[in-house]
């Protein structure tokens, strides 16, 4: 089955760019605040980190090429600055593909629909691009995580792996990025 390539997306708001290694200089920035990894644990990376990471999901598929990744770096549209991303991982169960799907919003720009946003079209894409099973892993304490998944349409399951609640969106869903109320 061939892999999927990430291409650039735009919503009203917003342009998701394709991960490049170029997006690590600017992307320590905006993953600098220590908040943000209150429910995930770690810390800010540094440019040196990023460049490295960003290095080896740009070649965009797992070493042992079980898994593909796709990496979105969201910008937004008015102040052309990024302000967090979007991925996906995918991986075949039962011939199917099956899409792990995350984001996240820099601390400043957060409450404002812009990770619903980024990831409605990321969802929108992948239904386009016929995955079926989409799901997320949510830190239970998580609540604005939470909140993104269920305006998405994405429903918690009974199933923790790692400490977090396993979220699928059904079948029959493919959301559109809500219109922005800001």
């Amino acid at each position: 089955m061939p892999w999927l390539r990430a291409t650039p997306l735009h919503t009203v708001r917003l342009n998701l760019e394709p991960l490049e290694v170029r997006h690590a200089a600017e992307m320590a920035a905006v993953l600098s605040s220590p908040e943000l990894y209150i429910f995930t644990g770690g810390e800010p990376p540094t440019e040196d980190l990023l460049d490295s990471r960003y290095r080896r999901q740009t070649i965009g598929h797992s070493p042992e090429g079980d898994a593909k990744w796709l990496n979105w770096i969201i910008y937004s549209r008015s102040t052309r600055t990024a302000v967090g991303y979007v991925q996906a991982t995918l991986t075949v169960e039962g011939g199917a593909l099956v899409a792990d799907t995350a984001w996240l919003v820099t601390a400043s720009a957060q409450h404002r629909g812009i990770a619903t946003e980024a990831a409605g079209a990321m969802l929108a894409w992948l239904r386009a691009q016929g995955v079926i099973s989409i799901r997320a892993l949510i830190h239970p304490d998580h609540h604005a995580s939470a909140h993104v998944a269920q305006r998405l349409g994405y429903v918690p399951t009974t199933i923790t792996v790692d400490g977090e609640s396993l979220w699928e969106l059904p079948e029959t869903s493919t959301p559109e990025p809500p219109t922005p109320t800001r």
